[in-house]
């Protein structure tokens, strides 16, 4: 959808690798058209495959008011963390998951009653998620009494083209079980079925009564594009796949040269 001449009522945007910098801040810029916005009356809040105690700097830096979407859009939580709704992966789909990727051997990570659990504490991108989430994991030898309460499973790799392809084989394996989406080149989730970013909006939607072709969204990965389907405006980030960038309505600059503040002023604002 394309709004045109209708104005955007409700902003809401994916954080890694559009609403952040590559290294995770925000820019001065960023938290300038996030106040923009609330000058202008126009309600703002994230959706991101982060948990939710990745998303406490965020909403404190941001000022948020509204409630965000953790896990993907799965999990909504108010600005101070409190759980609004939750739906969880079935256990059957997360054992599935499991089984998949140690057999692709791939690093686990189970998010389950708001921690992030591991086996190994030094894998790859622990130190990347560590900074990210600003929290420590808890290592636990069995992942296994997790898996009938999971928020988000993750297959962790360093090598791309093979978490691709683990994505397309788990995508079909799992089914309707589970969503299934790379969120960077190197995780690639596992979260419950229909519950995605795109439900998010919806969500947001009628708890707010604002109407789909007023919400505008911004993204850069796979996992966005549902919530692009499902709003009025949708904008693809300068550092987004192509297919992502095809799925959009507008495309703006990339996450390392402050493309979200752009697309605020250039499509929403109007400025």
């Amino acid at each position: 959808m394309d709004t045109g001449h209708q104005s955007i009522a409700l902003v809401i945007s994916d954080v890694d690798g559009t609403l952040v910098t590559p290294d995770k801040q925000l820019t001065p810029a960023t938290l300038a058209a996030v106040r923009r916005l609330n000058e202008a009356g126009i309600g703002f809040t994230i959706a991101s495959a982060r948990p939710p105690i990745g998303l406490k700097s965020l909403a404190a830096a941001l000022a948020l008011r509204l409630p965000m979407g953790a896990f993907n859009g799965s999990t909504l939580v108010g600005p101070d963390l409190s759980i609004l709704s939750e739906i969880l992966i079935p256990a059957e789909a997360a054992r599935e998951a499991v089984a998949r990727f140690e057999a692709a051997d791939l690093d686990i990570w189970v998010f389950a009653d708001g921690l992030w659990n591991l086996r190994d504490p030094q894998a790859p991108y622990t130190d990347v998620e560590r900074r990210t989430l600003d929290a420590d994991p808890t290592v636990v030898d069995d992942l296994d009494p997790l898996l009938d309460h999971a928020a988000k499973i993750v297959g962790v790799s360093a090598d791309a083209a093979h978490l691709a392809a683990c994505e397309t084989e788990v995508a079909k394996a799992l089914g309707t079980g589970a969503d299934v989406h790379r969120s960077q080149t190197y995780y690639l989730d596992v979260t419950p079925p229909g519950a995605g970013k795109g439900r998010f909006v919806e969500a947001m939607s009628q708890r707010l009564g604002i109407a789909p072709s007023r919400i505008a969204t911004l993204g850069d990965a796979a996992n966005d594009v549902p919530m692009f389907a499902r709003s009025g405006l949708s904008i693809a980030m300068g550092n987004a796949d192509p297919a992502v960038k095809t799925a959009a309505s507008r495309t703006t600059a990339g996450n390392d040269s402050d493309g979200f503040a752009r697309a605020i002023d250039d499509f929403v604002l109007r400025r």
